[in-house]
């Protein structure tokens, strides 16, 4: 059985962050880091997110982004909070895009959409130049979800809230994605 993708922590982000800024799509390639990071998106959806699902009516980005059926797994639309780090990755790329209101939000060299391949190898090319083992386009998602699961408590929300952000059908699923942390165990066992 394959190993989960690896959940990357705050400083690993950091590197990757500041690795993609040297690169020639670099407003693009920081656009796709908050939107597999800051919403979970897998590569199916980042590849087919149109501006039409993150765009309010007047141009602007929207509070919400919406996944539509058509580039979900299984076909689970739904609805996620757009993420101040992503909103401003966003407006930044559609800005230098000449503010579509229409179209692909990751394009490919030719201007089209990206293919989920070519997401999926983006991610592996750049997690190997920074010798991030165990890492997959999914290390952003599984990040994502943990992280949610993490600080739910403090939002007075439940994994239930987790599930639908990450467009699961099954809390089991999301269980599966959530990493646990030998050290927050300590802690807890300390509490009791």
């Amino acid at each position: 059985m394959p190993h989960p993708a690896r959940v990357l922590g705050v400083a690993d982000v950091r590197r990757l962050i500041r690795r993609v800024r040297t690169h020639r799509h670099a407003t693009r390639d920081h656009a796709m880091i908050m939107l597999s990071f800051r919403a979970g998106l897998r590569a199916c959806e980042i590849a087919g997110l149109t501006w039409a699902m993150v765009l309010r009516p007047n141009g602007t980005i929207a509070p919400l982004l919406f996944i539509a059926g058509s580039i979900a797994k299984n076909g689970n639309a739904r609805q996620l909070p757009t993420h101040a780090d992503l909103k401003a990755a966003l407006a930044t790329l559609h800005k230098e895009s000449g503010q579509p209101r229409a179209g692909p939000v990751i394009q490919s060299e030719r201007g089209s959409h990206m293919t989920p391949r070519s997401i999926v190898n983006w991610f592996a090319a750049v997690y190997a130049a920074l010798s991030l083992d165990g890492c997959s386009s999914h290390s952003g998602r599984r990040t994502f979800i943990t992280q949610s699961a993490r600080l739910i408590a403090r939002t007075g929300g439940s994994l239930r809230d987790v599930q639908l952000l990450a467009g699961h059908r099954s809390l089991t699923t999301t269980e599966r994605y959530i990493d646990g942390d030998s050290a927050a165990q300590r802690r807890l066992i300390r509490l009791l």
